[in-house]
């Protein structure tokens, strides 16, 4: 069921009547909401949010009721259609934006009962849990096959916000490029925005001008690669989703973010009343990051080393960022053989050497 904006904003009085009036219906049906910051066509991540949406209501039938809204920007309106959909009956609440992060901590704060599940944020309380995916393993077999693919040595990188769970993947991607082909550079554009096919599309452009071959993306639309595909001879990778509809080329993989299973979970916990604040985050092995089917246009002996590199990253045998790894500014951070540990990577705010260029303030 999809909600406009406008009807959630019609009146808390409205919505606490009728729940006065039909407690027995209230009661039949456990309620699950969605803030989306997207739209739910954008082809990324909203997209795969919903996915996961649908998937809940296939999962319990008609023992739950899903309510959405997209495309809800980051700060005050979120605020408001979180306190509507609570007012309206939510029993949980999924805030699918890591700028929904104070929003939904205040709201949680006046809906005691009501339980919200944020992702990719760090803030938690009793009735608030936090959930991600460790994007930046996707992004080690990205980078890998990257590295050997560039022809220019240049690869680009459109960024969103200059946030932790960013920069986590950008240097993930580096390292394993680099790792693969040592003259690598990457270049970066802000795009400062998750969802914008317009300034995506020009990003790509830019990069592209600038001699990029290979483009990733941090950012929810397709138009980067539909940038790339008019560019001819520059690959891309799907970001959030598969995206293969750019396949084989320019998409010759990608990160999928699978939500269903943690969904369905959460929403069963509900039920159950087990339902407990936690904080989920989860990578390649258990599942909530997916790598796109690799597609002909990458040589076999790449694509074998990139699947090998998804098996090892999937059972633990191998961390993507494994040291001897120095900061940006030459300094050391990890020795021979170390591992960063979750607190350092959940907190991200440099670059590790040999990139090139400063992080957005």
């Amino acid at each position: 069921m999809k909600l406009t904006k406008r009807a959630l904003m019609t009146g808390a009085a409205m919505a606490l009547g009728l729940a006065a009036t039909g407690p027995a219906l209230a009661q039949d049906k456990t309620k699950v909401g969605f803030v989306y910051v997207g739209p739910v066509g954008d082809g990324g991540w909203t997209y795969e949010h919903d996915k996961g949406r649908q998937a809940v209501e296939e999962h319990f039938g008609d023992k739950v009721e899903t309510v959405f809204v997209e495309s809800v920007p980051e700060g005050p309106d979120s605020e408001r259609v979180m306190t509507q959909m609570a007012l309206d009956g939510a029993d949980l609440i999924f805030t699918t934006s890591f700028g929904y992060m104070d929003p939904t901590i205040n709201v949680a704060k006046k809906f005691p009962d009501v339980k919200f599940e944020h992702a990719t944020g760090y803030k938690t309380a009793d009735n608030v849990s936090v959930y991600s995916a460790r994007f930046y393993e996707g992004r080690a077999v990205q980078g890998t096959i990257a590295g050997h693919m560039t022809e220019s040595n240049v690869i680009g990188y459109i960024g969103s916000y200059p946030i932790p769970e960013v920069i986590r993947g950008i240097n993930s991607a580096y390292i394993h490029a680099k790792k693969v082909n040592p003259d690598v550079q990457f270049k970066i554009v802000w795009a400062f925005t998750w969802f914008d096919p317009a300034k995506e599309a020009d990003a790509a452009k830019v990069l592209i001008e600038q001699g990029a071959d290979v483009i990733l993306q941090h950012t929810d639309s397709t138009a980067p690669q539909a940038a790339a595909q008019e560019a001819g001879n520059v690959i891309t990778f799907g970001q959030a989703s598969d995206m293969a509809e750019y396949g084989p080329k320019p998409r010759v993989s990608s990160i999928i973010d699978n939500w269903a299973p943690y969904y369905i979970a959460r929403t069963q916990a509900v039920m159950d009343g087990t339902w407990t604040s936690t904080n989920t985050w989860d990578g390649i092995g258990p599942g909530m990051v997916g790598i796109g089917e690799i597609s002909d246009a990458v040589p076999a002996e790449v694509k074998a080393e990139a699947l090998a590199l998804k098996d090892a990253l999937a059972s633990g045998e191998y961390h993507a960022f494994t040291g001897p790894l120095k900061k940006q500014d030459g300094s050391d951070w990890l020795a021979e053989g170390e591992t960063a540990d979750d607190g350092t990577l959940a907190g991200m705010n440099f670059y590790v050497e040999g990139i090139e260029g400063d992080i957005p303030q």
